[in-house]
């Protein structure tokens, strides 16, 4: 029996996957020509008052099979790139797009090779590394009430969990340049991004002028990993909290994202606790 399996001209070979890539990537030109949003641009050195929300982790992970060189590599990406966003001020109205802050990352501009995802698979490529700095904006956009219009998720179990679990803590995917990640600022007043690096550390705040009058929190909920055939995935669901900040009562409850996203670290690092096989509790 003959199985015919349609295969995209992407899948064709390397010539063919960068000549689509390329195509996309035209293609988000067009669309950012045509686009009548206002994109935030005015970058102000002094911060805002307000702390709406603030967050940090870390730059460079290690452990087993994870590359060192292409974590140090991540790190340089990440900083170069704060520096293009450090400061932003999104004003009512506006649009925050990564890429069309951050621009392209070449090696002229200083840009090395970090980890990047291709049909599944990691691989060393240049700018490789954004999705992590891409994903504490992300994280803290989630703690305000700024609007997500643009989000790609990718796998959330890229790495083992060190401490107390962090959702989110590797699922923004960004890709120069038509896989963006943007938000908008649909509130009454200014609201400013501030992100550095120091000590191997990534530190990110996002700022106003006056305090907003609710907080938001996110709550993982039946977290686990499940085996499904020869893989594993991480599964979770991801709920946004809205709490009333003067009486600290949750107003609604949100579902962010039902996760499931394949594991891409080394199977034997994953908790055998928290271990489903094919979905029935392991023994």
């Amino acid at each position: 029996m003959f199985w015919n399996k349609k295969i995209l001209f992407c899948e064709i070979n390397p010539t063919c996957y960068a000549i689509s890539l390329q195509k996309e990537i035209f293609k988000r030109h067009v669309k950012n020509f045509l686009s009548n949003d206002k994109i935030a641009k005015e970058i102000r050195a002094d911060a805002l008052p307000n702390v709406i929300t603030d967050y940090n982790c870390g730059l460079i992970k290690r452990g087993k099979g994870i590359d060192p060189v292409l974590q140090e590599n991540k790190a340089v990406n990440i900083e170069l790139a704060c520096a293009k966003l450090n400061g932003l001020v999104i004003h009512p109205g506006e649009i925050f797009s990564f890429w069309l802050t951050v621009g392209k990352t070449t090696k002229a501009k200083g840009y090395k090779d970090g980890r990047v995802i291709i049909k599944g698979k990691l691989i060393p490529g240049l700018g490789g590394g954004l999705c992590n700095l891409g994903n504490t904006i992300h994280y803290m956009v989630l703690h305000s009430p700024l609007t997500v219009v643009e989000f790609h998720h990718h796998s959330d179990a890229l790495a083992p969990d060190h401490g107390k679990r962090i959702p989110f803590s590797s699922g923004t995917s960004i890709s120069y340049n038509y896989i963006d990640y943007r938000f908008k600022n649909e509130t009454e007043q200014d609201v400013q991004l501030k992100l550095w690096c120091a000590d191997e550390r990534l530190y990110g705040e996002l700022r106003s002028e006056s305090q907003f009058p609710y907080r938001y929190e996110l709550v993982e909920e039946g977290h686990h990993f499940q085996r499904e055939g020869e893989k594993y995935y991480r599964v979770s669901k991801i709920y946004r909290n809205v709490i009333e900040r003067a009486t600290d009562k949750i107003l609604r409850k949100e579902l962010i994202l039902n996760n499931h996203s394949e594991v891409m670290y080394d199977y034997d690092l994953i908790p055998d606790e928290l271990i489903l096989q094919e979905g029935v509790p392991a023994l």
